[in-house]
């Protein structure tokens, strides 16, 4: 029988990578954020899209349907001005929400206040539930 000890060669040097580790910043916070954020929410009626995109006019976004998703696009002007610090993005972007049930797409509306786009995407007749009957005998 063979017992590998060389783990525990190492281990000193194990536990002073662990703790570099614990106080490196987060490789979350270093990704880099999908732009616009969005929060989608979905009832059974319908599914809300809710993205902030701030300092945008409505004829700078353009929203398609495609089959299976909903594509936000567009382009952030730069800021004209001599910056200290910058770091709202600027320039194109484009999120791809994926849907996995069929909406009506005649009946979508897209909403804009505040910063905050709002796109209801009711669902189709054929995603909702269909409660079945059953016959006692």
């Amino acid at each position: 029988m063979v017992i590998d000890f060389s783990t525990y060669y190492d281990l000193p040097r194990n536990m002073d990578s662990f703790f570099e580790e614990l106080w490196r910043p987060s490789t979350l916070s270093q990704r880099r954020i999908s732009y616009p954020p969005v929060n989608i929410s979905e009832n059974e009626e319908e599914i809300v899209v809710m993205s902030e995109i701030p300092g945008m006019d409505t004829g700078d976004i353009e929203l398609t349907l495609n089959e299976k998703s909903l594509v936000i696009r567009g382009t952030k002007k730069n800021e004209v001005g001599n910056y200290y610090r910058q770091e709202r993005p600027t320039g194109s972007f484009q999120r791809i929400i994926n849907l996995n049930v069929p909406v009506r797409a005649e009946a979508i509306t897209a909403s804009m206040k505040e910063g905050v786009l709002r796109v209801v995407l009711p669902k189709a007749r054929e995603s909702h539930p269909l409660t079945i009957a059953i016959d006692a005998q």
